[in-house]
């Protein structure tokens, strides 16, 4: 899918495991998923994988996964190299997604202090819906959003 930005959005597989390594650790730090984890993002069945493409170099990254027999998706990651925020390209990410997970309802957490996500998920229309305490490592509280889809 072609956006106004240089950059695309691709579906990612396999082959990105180590750009989308990269990009976990530089995104998440103490966070970052480890490689297996993120090989089965990339490989099992069911889950929606796509990555921002600039100039052939990954600098986003989404991943969700619906849950049929609820009909509610879940954003399990989205992330964006520090030098290319700002560019549309995690709204875009997370448009693309919600459009593939194709649920009533999209759902996701955020850490408390990451206000530049929670601004992003609340001018796409997502409400915070739940606190999930001490939810990440160090002891941070999550924000659990929630959006429904028309």
């Amino acid at each position: 899918m072609e956006f106004s930005a240089p950059f695309t959005i691709q579906s990612a597989n396999w082959r990105d495991l180590q750009d989308l390594y990269h990009l976990e650790h530089v995104c998440f730090n103490q966070d970052a998923w480890p490689a297996l984890d993120l090989l089965g993002v990339l490989t099992f069945p069911g889950i929606v994988r796509l990555k921002a493409d600039w100039d052939g170099k990954m600098v986003g990254f989404i991943g969700g996964e619906s849950r049929d027999h609820q009909q509610t998706g879940w954003i399990i990651t989205l992330g964006v190299l520090e030098e290319y925020r700002g560019k549309g390209v995690a709204k875009a990410l997370l448009e693309e997604c919600e459009k593939k997970l194709a649920v009533q309802m999209v759902r996701l957490c955020v850490r408390v202090s990451n206000e530049a996500a929670i601004h992003l998920y609340k001018n796409q229309g997502y409400i915070q819906v739940e606190i999930w305490p001490q939810y990440y490592r160090g002891g941070e509280d999550a924000l659990v959003f929630e959006k429904y889809m028309e």
